[in-house]
Formats: structure tokens, sequence, C-alpha cells
């Protein structure tokens, strides 16, 4: 029997098709008449693995989520490491994913809905927290904070946001007048701002945990 020419279709190569078109040119682009010019099928014959565009969005997502780490939370759990540095270690893993796919923040930002490895983060997130000692109310808040932290940060980049020309600012913005220099330092701007938020919201929560801890009765 001849090999096909084409590899054969299955929802792996669809759903990481699918990504690249996203993460190349943005979820306008995704339709199923472009994804399956792309990979050189017919239209109908996506829909024998994902039934609907919303299907095939959530796992385009739920692949990129994929990519964060969350193993610091067993950690948490074993006592191998404190729920600051899981904290600390899973933001940095999640704003990395999301800078490497940043077209496909607005629709991760939505919430976790059924797909399979955002409810396996939030899983974590709240059980690290929760083993950790904080109450569930809380853990619960933490979790929508962090969430909401790192998405923010990967919306996009402040410094980017500032004309290069000098001309704008001269005489109407005096304390503007080095802002059309902050392009050109982008990456150390946005790092540096992303590292000293997460650091002064931890720091936060650890007094709001020490007291936590002191007003909690000792045990028997």
């Amino acid at each position: 029997m001849a090999r096909p020419r084409r590899p054969l279709l299955s929802r792996e190569r669809i759903v990481g098709a699918a990504l690249a078109l996203v993460d190349a040119e943005g979820l306008d682009a995704l339709s199923t008449r472009r994804l399956a010019a792309e990979l050189g099928v017919s239209g109908p014959s996506l829909y024998n693995h994902l039934a609907t565009k919303e299907e095939l969005l959530d796992a385009v997502v739920d692949t990129v989520v994929g990519e964060v780490d969350i193993t610091m939370f067993a950690r948490v759990v074993d006592g191998g490491t404190s729920w600051r540095a899981a904290l600390h270690d899973w933001a940095h893993s999640y704003r990395a994913a999301l800078a490497a796919h940043p077209n496909i923040v607005p629709v991760l930002a939505q919430g976790p809905g059924h797909r399979p490895n955002a409810l396996r983060l939030a899983d974590a997130v709240f059980g690290g927290l929760v083993d950790a000692g904080w109450p569930r109310g809380q853990a619960t808040r933490i979790g929508a904070l962090m969430r909401y932290f790192v998405t923010g940060s990967a919306l996009g980049s402040f410094s980017r946001g500032f004309p290069d020309d000098a001309r704008v600012y001269a005489g109407r913005y005096p304390h503007l007048s080095e802002a059309h220099l902050l392009a050109d330092h982008q990456r150390a701007i946005d790092d540096g701002a992303f590292d000293a938020g997460l650091e002064a919201l931890l720091d936060g929560l650890e007094l709001r945990y020490s007291r936590l801890v002191t007003a909690r009765p000792p045990a028997e």
C-alpha cells in the first residue's frame, strides 16, 4: 500500500498548525478555511477531529497553558519548597509561556472553562496554597490575583507604548523628556517591572500569611 503524500491528519497536527497561525498572524487569521489550506486538506476533514472553531481555539489555548510548569506546587505538598517560592517560580513560567504566544492572551484571560491543562493548573495552585496553610477562600483569591497579574503583564509592553520621537514630549510633558528612549530598553524595563511587581505582591502576601499564622489558636 502506497504511503500518503502528506502526514495523516490528527488532532495534534491541527492544533499545532492553528497555534503557529495565531502566533504568526493573530487570532483573526484563524479560520477553518485558512487552517485547512495550511494543512493541505479539505475544510470538512477538520471536523472529524474538532467539532467547532470554539473547540479548536480551546485546544490551542490549552496547549499554551500546558507549557506552564506547575511541578513546584507538588513540592509545597511534600514540604520541599515554600508557597512563596512556588508562586514566584510559577509566575515566571506562566509569563514565559504567554510571552512566547502573546496573541493567545485575550482568550486565555477568559478563564479555564473545560480546558484540561488550565484546570490542572488551577487545581495545582489552589491545592499548593491550601496545603501550605492558606484558608480555601483566600487561596482562591490569591490564585485569581496571580493570574490577573501575569496575564496583565503579557497584554502589552509599557515601554513600546511611547513614541520614539522626542518632539512628542518637548515643552508639554517635562517629566517625560527621555520617554522617547524607553522602547530601546523595552526588555529590561518590562522584565524589571514584572520582577518588582511580583516581589511587592509576594511581600504583601507574606505579611498577610504572618498575621494569619499569628491569629491561629495553638495546636493542642
